[in-house]
């Protein structure tokens, strides 16, 4: 796997606020299929790489906040659309 890249913070306060209102997503990542999980929490490693806490059908997920592609609020109501997170 490549080197960390951090996320810009402009886009990590989505994440944030996905979080704290536990919105369900749809969840596009970079090299992967995209689901549906509801938001939980964002924790940093001591590594120091930054990982998005979800809860899916499955059980809970962690998924790296550098190989998330997109995240969009499936709530009616939400306060954003959906987010790029690529290339940032």
């Amino acid at each position: 796997m490549k080197p960390y890249q951090p996320l810009n913070c402009d886009l990590h306060d989505f994440l944030e606020i996905a979080c704290m209102r536990g919105y369900c997503l749809q969840v596009e990542l970079l090299d992967g299929p995209s689901f549906v999980a509801r938001a939980l929490n964002t924790r940093t490693a001591p590594s120091k790489e930054e990982f998005f806490v979800l809860e899916t059908a499955s059980g809970r997920k962690e998924e790296r906040l550098d190989r998330l592609l997109a995240i969009t609020p499936l709530d009616a109501g939400a306060s954003f659309g959906r987010i790029e997170l690529a290339g940032s």
